[in-house]
């Protein structure tokens, strides 16, 4: 398949975006999500760095060009519907505009933890 084909197999929403879920190779943990559009996902699938849309700025942004925080593409997967992508990553340093790792570092909201074997 083509980078073309395979961007043709997206389905943008309204908007032209998708989200993208970043997530570390070597340790799968999930860092973020971001926004791309037809020419972000082509720019990422040929040239091994990360770029999403900034919807905020209304521009283009690589990870890492100004901040040296660089992500460079082990993989992207779409999802069963075509509406989302799986970004497979290599990080180098801070993922977060914070300066953390991951934008789900110490963010953990206070949630009943469900046990599987109850019925109802």
């Amino acid at each position: 398949m083509s980078v073309e084909q395979a961007i043709s197999g997206l389905k943008f929403g309204a908007d032209g975006l998708l989200p993208a879920i970043v997530q570390e190779d070597d340790t799968d943990r999930v860092l973020m999500l971001a926004w791309m559009d037809a020419e972000a996902v082509r720019r990422t699938l040929t040239t091994g760095r990360v770029t999403y849309w900034s919807r905020s700025r209304n521009e283009y942004w690589r990870k890492g060009d100004t901040s040296g925080h660089r992500q460079y593409v082990r993989g992207v997967e779409m999802d069963c519907d075509g509406d989302t992508l799986l970004v497979r990553v290599e990080q180098i340093g801070a993922a977060c505009h914070t300066g953390t790792h991951s934008c789900f570092d110490d963010r953990t909201l206070p949630a009943v933890v469900g046990d599987p074997r109850e019925i109802g």
